[in-house]
């Protein structure tokens, strides 16, 4: 790579089995974080002493390598996770230089470690920050929350923060990361999948999600754990595999039915260790939320979806003698439809300022397979799940878009990927929201799956600043000493006219209360990026709304103009609940598309 570029004003500190001189032209920071840690819950206790974290930047669990080679790795050759996935793989931004700030410990992440890491970012001058780490859902307001204050920072100097939605899906409600100077993303699937075939009796072949470790070398008695309880468990607590819960002599040598239900708290992996120890030779698990995601079992196993589970059972139940073989897992390309979006994505509306759309945007966040540390499991390579995957590929994304356009703000980023964003899977149907199947909606992609190409020439984008965000805080009712706690500034105060929330000149429209008392006007600005157009607006309203746009056309004479528009709407039906639509304005070679979410309610 070329040399270091001299605006670059960070660095690389010493630490354990970690020393600066490791860092290089492509990590050119490497910081750690631990005193806000230490002084809640006492010194950390480092891997050479008996511990797992080590008193340095090196990743011990996995998770960080993953993340940060996701966003920005060089190219590799023939990586592959035991056999599976194999092929060249490189992040989204292969150029860009990685600067790593570790906040997080085997105790937590704590908020002053939180803080000091995000001042430091900013002060070194980075241009992108991967955030695949959130609060707990619900999330505390914004003044309480220390991402929320510490990206603000950021945004505010003109760095984007990409932060992941969370991991508690598939309810409503459960979004974090939400603040709107945030570009929050939520997880779908790829087009592939890690599978093995299971063979049960009565020719019955049915597939399912799995990356067992083991090859099974021939069929056996198919067993239900509910059926083959231990003494003193309940056959409820044997279904879902639970510790020792699993009667040895009848489950020796054969497979179990297990069951994974949607409170649980144990792992996938741990019911496999589980059936392993009671002498099981193979599981098949039933999966409530059928999130599709492999897991490296240490028995062979396969985990199928409600469906197909109760075909199996069917089947138990209709002979005396049932039987299964669990094939080896293969790689399975092609795989349709895709994208979907992961059960396990945390979902829309935001809690906490409701007018603002939440997720902005979906990636890749389901069976990713990126670096590893060999500390952990002893392998350079892994496949997980979760958003913490999906954030990088958006933060690869925002970082290309940086590099061709350097002046763009951390809201133009944002606008350019919501509003080229695709809203069909392979398949050309609307993608699916999992586990129901149904159409997904923007509270659950935002503007949809990320589309790089188009994002890199959006035609339109809708830009705001520290100022913009300081006015939608004000006029959501924070006051000015409030503020100041989020922005840190002693100098923010709030406009004499206070805005409507809704007004922040946000990629998406949302109102999350409108009556059929009156019609309602929101205000936007668009700035052309492209050649001079003429856009002209199309409506897909909401159901129950009238939606007039105000002017309809627009029409950009130079690069860099901005003009307004008005949308007024009007309830002439009301759902008593989330409708969505969609704005598109189009020149004949771009669309510009915009989310409409409106919940219509019949009383003020």
């Amino acid at each position: 790579m070329p040399p270091i570029p001299s605006r670059w004003k960070g660095g690389c500190m010493d630490g354990e089995n970690f020393t600066a001189s490791l860092c290089n032209r492509k990590l050119i920071g490497a910081k750690f974080y631990l005193k806000g840690m230490e002084q809640q819950v006492g010194r950390l206790v480092p891997i050479s002493q008996g511990g797992t974290d080590m008193r340095s930047t090196r990743d011990t669990m996995g998770h960080g390598s993953h993340t940060a080679s996701t966003a920005a790795g060089r190219l590799v050759k023939n990586m592959n996770l035991r056999g599976l996935a194999s092929g060249r793989a490189r992040g989204g931004a292969p150029r860009a230089r990685i600067a790593a700030y570790k906040v997080c410990w085997s105790p937590g992440c704590f908020d002053a470690d939180l803080l000091a890491a995000f001042d430091d970012a900013v002060k070194d001058g980075v241009d992108v920050i991967s955030l695949s780490l959130g609060p707990d859902a619900p999330q505390n307001d914004y003044f309480m929350d220390a991402i929320s204050i510490g990206s603000f920072h950021a945004y505010s100097k003109g760095i984007t923060v990409v932060g992941s939605v969370g991991n508690n899906g598939p309810s409503a409600s459960d979004a974090t990361n939400v603040a709107p100077w945030i570009l929050t993303v939520a997880s779908t699937s790829l087009d592939r999948s890690f599978t093995s075939s299971i063979l049960l009796g009565s020719n019955i072949r049915l597939e399912g999600d799995s990356m067992a470790l083991t090859k099974m070398e021939k069929r056996a008695q198919l067993v239900d754990g509910a059926e083959v309880p231990a003494p003193s468990f309940t056959s409820e607590k044997s279904s879902s595999c639970l510790n020792s819960s699993l009667n040895a002599r009848k489950v020796q040598g054969k497979v179990v039915l297990c069951r994974q239900r949607q409170d649980a708290e144990e792992s996938k992996l741990v019911k496999s260790k589980v059936v392993q120890a009671a002498g099981g030779v193979g599981m098949v698990l039933i999966d409530e939320l059928d999130l599709g995601m492999g897991v490296s079992f240490v028995i062979p196993a396969a985990i199928v979806g409600n469906t197909d589970g109760e075909r199996i059972i069917s089947y138990m139940n209709s002979t005396r003698n049932p039987t299964a073989f669990i094939t080896s897992p293969l790689t399975m390309l092609g795989v349709r439809p895709a994208p979907e979006v992961s059960s396990f994505s945390s979902r829309g509306p935001n809690t906490i300022t409701p007018d603002v759309l939440k997720p902005d945007i979906a990636a890749p966040g389901l069976n990713i397979l990126a670096a590893w540390s060999p500390l952990n499991m002893g392998i350079e390579y892994n496949i997980v799940s979760g958003t913490s995957m999906a954030a990088p590929h958006i933060a690869g994304v925002a970082l290309l878009l940086k590099a061709a356009n350097p002046t763009w703000s951390p809201s133009a980023i944002k606008s350019a990927m919501m509003t080229t964003a695709k809203s069909r899977d392979n398949t050309n149907q609307v993608i699916k929201s999992m586990p129901e199947g149904r159409k997904a909606n923007a509270f659950e992609v935002g503007g949809g799956q990320v589309y790089p190409r188009k994002a890199q020439n959006p035609g339109l984008i809708y830009d705001s600043d520290a100022y913009d965000m300081i006015g939608f805080l004000c006029g959501s009712g924070y006051d000015t000493d409030t503020l100041q706690l989020i922005t840190g500034d002693k100098q923010s105060v709030c406009p004499s006219t206070l805005p409507m929330p809704a007004d922040l000149n946000y990629p998406a429209i949302t109102l999350s209360r409108l009556s059929p008392s009156g019609t309602r006007r929101v205000v936007r600005r668009v700035t052309n990026v492209g050649p001079n157009s003429l856009y002209t607006a199309r409506v897909k309203a909401p159901a129950g709304v009238e939606v007039k746009v105000v002017p309809d056309t627009l029409r950009f004479r130079r690069y860099g103009e901005t003009l307004s528009f008005a949308l007024e709407l009007k309830v002439v039906k009301p759902r008593d609940d989330y409708v969505f639509g969609l704005l598109t304005w189009t020149d004949g070679r771009h669309k510009v598309r915009t989310q409409l979410v409106i919940n219509t309610v019949s009383e003020d």
